[in-house]
C-alpha cells in the first residue's frame, strides 16, 4: 500500500516516499513476501530471501530512500538475491557430486546404463560369451566348459559381442 499524494483535485498521484526504513519496511514487507512464497515455493527460504532484501537495502537507504521507485529497487534486489542463491545452490551441488566417490555419480549411473543397454540388446549367447571372457576374466576354454560349447565358439561369440557392443555404444542411445 503506498501512501498518494494529490498535485491538484483530479489530476496525477504521484507515491510518496516513504520517511523511513521503517515505514518503508512496514509497506511493502507483507507483498514482497507473498511474491517470494510463491517464487521459491517454500515460506522458509523466502523469509530468507525477504531478510537478505531488506538488508541489503537498509545498508543503502541513503541512496534507495532518494530514487524515484524505491519499491522496485527492492523487488529487484531480492530478485537478484534469490537468483544468486540459486546459483550458489547449483554450484554446491556440482561440487558435491563431482567430488563424491572421485566422480560425477549422475553421470557413473548413466554410463552403466548405457552399457546395460547394449549389453541387453545382445544374443544371450553372445552376452554371456563376452561377459564370461570380459568380465569375469575366465579363458576361452574355461568360458567354453560353462557354456557347454568350444572354446573357438566362445571366442567367435565374444568377438562379435565386442563388435556389436562396439557398434552399439558408439551410434550413441537412439531412445
Amino acid at each position: 500500500m503506498e501512501t498518494t499524494v494529490t498535485a491538484e483535485a483530479g489530476s496525477l498521484t504521484a507515491p510518496v516516499p516513504p520517511a523511513s526504513f521503517e515505514s518503508f519496511f512496514d509497506i511493502e514487507r507483507v507483498r514482497l513476501r507473498r511474491a517470494l512464497v510463491i517464487l521459491t515455493g517454500n515460506a522458509e527460504e523466502a523469509d530468507e530471501v525477504l531478510q537478505d532484501a531488506f538488508i541489503a537495502v537498509w545498508e543503502r537507504w541513503d541512496r534507495v530512500e532518494a530514487m524515484d521507485d524505491p519499491t522496485g529497487y527492492l523487488y529487484r534486489t531480492a530478485m537478484n538475491t534469490y537468483r544468486s542463491r540459486l546459483r550458489r545452490a547449483a554450484r554446491a551441488a556440482r561440487r558435491a557430486v563431482g567430488a563424491a566417490h572421485g566422480g560425477d555419480m549422475f553421470a557413473a549411473v548413466d554410463e552403466r546404463d548405457v552399457v546395460a543397454r547394449a549389453l541387453a540388446s545382445l544374443s544371450p549367447r553372445r552376452r554371456l560369451a563376452v561377459v564370461l571372457t570380459e568380465v569375469l576374466g575366465y579363458g576361452s576354454s574355461e568360458a567354453g566348459a560353462i557354456m557347454g560349447v568350444a572354446d573357438a565358439t566362445v571366442r567367435r561369440l565374444a568377438q562379435e559381442a565386442r563388435r556389436d557392443l562396439r557398434r552399439a555404444l558408439e551410434g550413441g542411445d537412439d531412445d
